[in-house]
């Protein structure tokens, strides 16, 4: 996908998702009565901003720096460092003169939506697009010099366990090695001409972990080309979506991850293959970017799937099973792993730049795939959001709790200088982000 295409990609995502975070904060203050001062996609840091407009009492804008958003509601500390309305009468307008659980609405109404929206988007993947199982958990094909070879693991081992958890579809075993089980150890108990056998692979072999790095992947798998990029080697040569590779460097191709293990190994040398293309053998030679790729999607599973549907009402239940389990499960996994050292923090934690990767390769899988890539960030978003910290709306909740509970508010001047403390560390953490981005793009 070219740069161009991922930066769009990114710019729909932080926009869509902002956007419903920051109109939670406004449509809740305004249905509290209170005067929301300005409404910002992205921030406009030393008053750069590519426009704005003024409508009632708000000013509506876009700012250039696209590391989030903001609505400022008169009569609240926040990060805008604005506090000439302390020494003021409260006015019932104000944040600061609004009951406490009003004040809490404003607060979570930006978590709120976001988990809304990711909801909405599970629930609309599941009723449109149902589930598909691969049934089948035996080992079609084994990368060369892989985790998998490194281990012994070999085309037409069955996998039967993974931890002590029993697997019946292929899904499952992806999910299991390359999400569930990230940043552990992997038991896989395995089925091989009629006996078990049992393999351990260590943690610390897993850190770089990936289905091409890991090395198995299922039978079935059609070299089928799915996508040519026509400006790459592979549209230059003439390759059309629908050709299946035959042959590449001589070696026949039965799998197609063994085509694609061909090209990543052979990157600006030329390739001499074969294809089939409407019963005709068609052949060519192409050369890998220095990237070792040629632009081309391939792979189609021709085996056994499952199909499960689901209606208007049964996609509820499973909308939410789908919230709770990759939004919240895995991220707390997720954090909980890299506080131990088990996932490094470089590689788990990202920003802008690889939103923008993650969303121009989900788009490449098709609008449901990107859609489902918008809504793991959507619960992200929301989850980071609510955590106690400085500058965050889950900080300003706490603040809020306390003088729930105790009946009186946090004095002025502690908030003003923890939250514009938080904020200045949130910066700088957002500065580190990026430069780790850049460095390992």
């Amino acid at each position: 996908m070219s740069v161009v295409t991922t930066i769009l990609y990114f710019l729909i995502t932080i926009i869509i998702l902002v956007f419903v975070h920051e109109f939670g904060h406004f449509l809740a203050a305004k249905l509290c009565r209170m005067r929301v001062d300005k409404f910002y996609l992205f921030f406009d840091f030393f008053n750069l901003r590519f426009f704005k407009f003024v409508k009632g009492d708000t000013e509506y804008g876009i700012g250039v720096f696209p590391l989030g958003g903001y609505v400022k509601v008169a009569g609240m500390i926040d990060e805008s460092m604005d506090k000439d309305f302390i020494d003021k009468p409260p006015q019932t307008w104000e944040f600061r003169s609004k009951p406490v659980w009003q004040r809490m609405f404003v607060i979570t109404a930006g978590v709120i939506m976001n988990t809304l929206l990711a909801f909405l988007i599970f629930y609309t993947i599941n009723l449109v697009q149902g589930r598909t199982r691969i049934e089948t958990t035996i080992v079609g094909y084994v990368s060369q010099n892989s985790i998998a070879q490194k281990y012994g693991i070999i085309p037409g081992d069955k996998i039967v366990s993974i931890n002590a958890e029993p697997i019946e579809y292929w899904d499952e075993v992806r999910g299991n090695i390359f999400i569930e089980r990230m940043g552990e150890d992997v038991n896989l108990k395995i089925e091989r001409n009629g006996s078990f056998k049992e393999i351990f692979i260590s943690k610390n072999d897993l850190r770089d972990i990936g289905e091409r790095t890991f090395g198995i992947f299922p039978p079935d798998m059609e070299p089928e080309i799915q996508q040519v990029l026509v400006d790459k080697p592979a549209g230059k040569v003439g390759l059309q979506s629908g050709d299946v590779i035959i042959e590449a460097n001589g070696e026949k191709i039965n799998h197609s991850q063994q085509f694609v293990d061909i090209i990543k190994a052979n990157p600006d040398k030329d390739i001499s293959f074969k294809w089939m293309r409407n019963g005709a053998e068609m052949s060519g030679v192409v050369k890998p970017d220095s990237d070792s790729t040629i632009g081309i999607g391939v792979g189609k599973y021709i085996g056994v799937v499952k199909n499960i549907n689901y209606n208007v009402i049964t996609a509820i239940p499973q909308g939410f099973d789908d919230l709770w389990h990759y939004g919240v499960v895995l991220f707390m996994k997720s954090m909980w792993k890299i506080i131990k050292g088990d996932i490094a923090f470089s590689k788990a934690v990202g920003g802008p730049v690889k939103i923008a990767q993650y969303a121009g390769q989900s788009a490449e899988g098709g609008f449901l795939s990107f859609l489902g890539f918008m809504a793991m960030l959507s619960i992200t978003l929301a989850i980071i959001n609510i955590l106690p910290f400085p500058a965050l709306d889950g900080g300003h909740f706490i603040f809020l709790l306390y003088e729930g509970i105790f009946r009186k508010p946090v004095s002025h001047k502690v908030q003003i200088v923890v939250q514009n403390l938080g904020f200045i560390i949130l910066m700088l953490f957002m500065a580190f982000v990026v430069y780790n981005d850049i460095i390992h793009i």
